[in-house]
């Protein structure tokens, strides 16, 4: 067999010795060899030497590029926000220590519970108690109502696309709600939590029922008061503005927060709209007039005319004392007083004093002999008419029907036709307002007057009407306002509604308890004038305008306020919205819709179901109404011409002072 070659071994390499066979051997580095020196080159022939090249330095540079931080601006950021959240906090902290500052020299409140709410929830938990069955089978509906969510939610979870949202609560109108899935879950276990409470409220059965409207009521702001909405860390909403804005909208929240207790002198007064931007005068009550006749109670306005003609009868307008009358004269736009004038009416208004305690004791017959009965005297001789035709708004209604009823004892027709826009003569079904009128609460708001000196601060009024609608003006204006740091609208309904004025201790009281309590005008019991008035007497024409979502005039209560003027030729017209935007609403503005019915059946359902409804305002079938009651054309009034010499352009004085 042929041996295979080797490779011969690497010249100069020693020789590997033997391995022998069983023994290890350390293998050791070969040692270096020394190289031969490489040969010196040849020497070069001499020649001059040459000068060194110096070289120019290069040109700076930029420094070394340093690498560049990925998390410098959520650093910064996070640093932002952490800044911005302290002074929130401590901007908060020093406005409460200061209100609380403001509050330690007031006289502590009068009751701890001063709507008597407590007896209420212990007639209707006393009753639940009584039923156990009742209560086991509401626990077990709230139990079935949190497995329908749990399984609903677990499907959306698996990828199961949401049912389309069908529900109209604005506090819950922002896409997150509804979008991302922890928001949505917490939306709707507020919503069903908050639907079985009211609903269990509701369903006691052998309970007083104004004792039950008042644990209705009192669970219902409850309620409103724990939604989601009104908290920063579960409105979604608020926290994308937070983030957003690094915390500055939080920041301006308690600025807002700091200014509106500074603005309650320690009582929170939520600014529902930018009072800075309006000034009653100047681009709110700006109809031109004149007052032609002022008093201790009323200023007597008469409008410029707006055509060449206007009818013989004049209108005179008693707007509610509760607020200031420019409500009928916003905006040029809106402006009710300029739309009469541009149909040609001569426009009179009454505009009440914004009573002191020098008037405390003023009562009903004061408010009838020196406001009702001198302004209608006025008028007649400032237009030099023989009639006139009249307007009573919400309480000055109230009050105008009592006069109509102690005209008709004393055979006085100087009044033609009259109107009556959201006023209640019949309290039976007076809605929420009826809760503030029992005899607890009626101690508690005299004793308040008797600290006031005599009459009740517009802010208690205020009070009580939001409280009628919470969520639209409360709760809205404090998430707008202090979570999400944004300023108030300049919304000028908003503006005259914060407006308030005060009221007569006397006038006030005797409203509450003649009208809320013993409901004594509509039963021919309510004294005024030395005589009881009866509202069966009036035969002259009147129009009741209604609001179909009037939350302080409902229409049930305005419905049986038309139907006690059994003598009457009675027109009543169905506005939509309440009891605001209902009556203040332009032809031009093209909002809303409103019913109309010939006849006045007995019952409001039966008159729901004959009326026709009509898109838009009512306004204008009301002009026909009174155009046709309003006698002939007569050359328009001048109110710088007439007997009575003016005083001051409209608005006057009396709607500028301030509560």
């Amino acid at each position: 067999m042929a041996r295979r070659p080797t490779e011969p071994p690497a010249p100069d390499a020693a020789p590997r010795p033997a391995r022998k066979p069983g023994r290890p051997t350390s293998a050791k580095p070969p040692r270096p060899r020394a190289k031969k020196a490489a040969p010196a080159p040849a020497p070069e022939a001499a020649s001059a030497p040459e000068p060194p090249r110096v070289e120019p330095p290069p040109p700076p540079g930029p420094p070394p590029a340093v690498p560049a931080d990925p998390f410098a601006g959520q650093r910064e950021m996070l640093e932002t926000l952490s800044l911005n959240l302290a002074r929130a906090a401590m901007t908060a902290q020093s406005a409460i220590a200061e209100a609380a500052l403001a509050q330690a020299d007031r006289p502590a409140a009068l009751s701890p519970d001063p709507f008597n709410v407590g007896p209420a929830m212990t007639s209707v938990m006393s009753s639940l108690a009584a039923r156990p069955d009742k209560l086991f089978a509401a626990q077990a509906d709230l139990f079935g109502r949190y497995m329908d969510l749990w399984a609903s939610t677990a499907r959306r979870a698996a990828g199961e696309e949401a049912p389309p949202e069908t529900s109209k609560d604005k506090r819950f109108k922002d896409p997150a709600w509804t979008e991302n899935p922890l928001f949505d879950v917490m939306r709707r276990s507020y919503l069903t939590t908050a639907e079985w409470m009211n609903g269990l409220v509701a369903s006691v059965e052998d309970v007083d029922p104004r004792t039950k409207r008042r644990a209705e009521f009192f669970t219902k702001l409850l309620t409103d008061a724990f939604s989601p909405a009104n908290f920063l860390a579960s409105n979604p909403a608020a926290l994308k503005a937070l983030a957003e804005t690094s915390g500055e909208s939080l920041v301006k929240g308690m600025q807002n927060f700091a200014a509106d207790l500074e603005r309650g002198r320690g009582k929170l007064a939520i600014s529902q709209a930018d009072y800075g931007r309006f000034e009653v005068g100047r681009n709110v009550a700006t109809a031109p007039g004149q007052v032609v006749w002022r008093d201790e109670l009323f200023e007597l306005i008469q409008y410029d005319p707006a055509t060449d003609r206007q009818r013989a009868i004049p209108l005179l307008i008693f707007p509610p004392w509760i607020n200031k009358f420019y409500i009928l004269d916003l905006q040029p736009e809106n402006s009710m007083i300029r739309w009469l004038s541009a149909q040609g009416f001569t426009v009179f208004v009454c505009s009440w004093v914004n009573p002191d305690v020098d008037k405390a004791n003023y009562g009903f017959d004061d408010y009838l002999q020196k406001g009702i009965y001198r302004a209608i005297e006025k008028a007649l001789e400032q237009s030099q008419a023989g009639r006139i035709n009249t307007v009573g708004y919400c309480i000055g209604g109230t009050l105008m029907g009592a006069a109509l009823a102690h005209m008709a004892e004393h055979n006085d027709d100087r009044v033609a036709a009259n109107t009556f826009f959201a006023a209640q003569h019949d309290f039976a079904e007076a809605g929420d307002l009826l809760l503030f009128t029992d005899d607890h609460w009626l101690k508690e708001i005299e004793q308040q007057m008797d600290a006031a000196g005599g009459v009740l601060p517009g802010a208690a009024m205020a009070d009580t009407f939001n409280a009628l609608r919470a969520n639209d003006l409360i709760w809205s204006f404090f998430v707008s306002n202090y979570l999400m740091g944004k300023d108030p609208p300049a919304f000028d309904l908003l503006f005259w509604n914060a407006d308030q004025t005060r009221m007569p201790k006397k006038l006030h009281m005797d409203y509450l308890r003649s009208m809320y309590g013993r409901n004594a005008l509509s039963q021919g019991e309510f004294e005024i004038g030395g005589v009881r008035a009866d509202l069966s007497k009036v035969k002259i024409p009147l129009y009741f305008q209604a609001s179909r979502e009037d939350h302080i005039a409902p229409m049930k209560s305005v419905w049986r306020s038309a139907k006690a003027f059994r003598n009457a030729d009675v027109t009543l017209t169905l506005a939509g919205s309440g009891h605001i935007a209902g009556v203040v609403n332009p032809p031009s503005a093209n909002k809303y819709q409103h019913w109309t019915n010939p006849q006045l059946p007995e019952t409001l359902d039966a008159w729901l179901a004959g009326a026709e409804q009509h898109p838009g305002s009512w306004w204008n079938h009301w002009a026909d109404w009174l155009h046709a009651r309003s006698g002939d054309w007569v050359p328009a009034r001048n109110p710088s011409k007439g007997p009575l010499k003016p005083i001051e352009p409209a608005p006057g004085s009396y709607v500028k002072v301030k509560s």
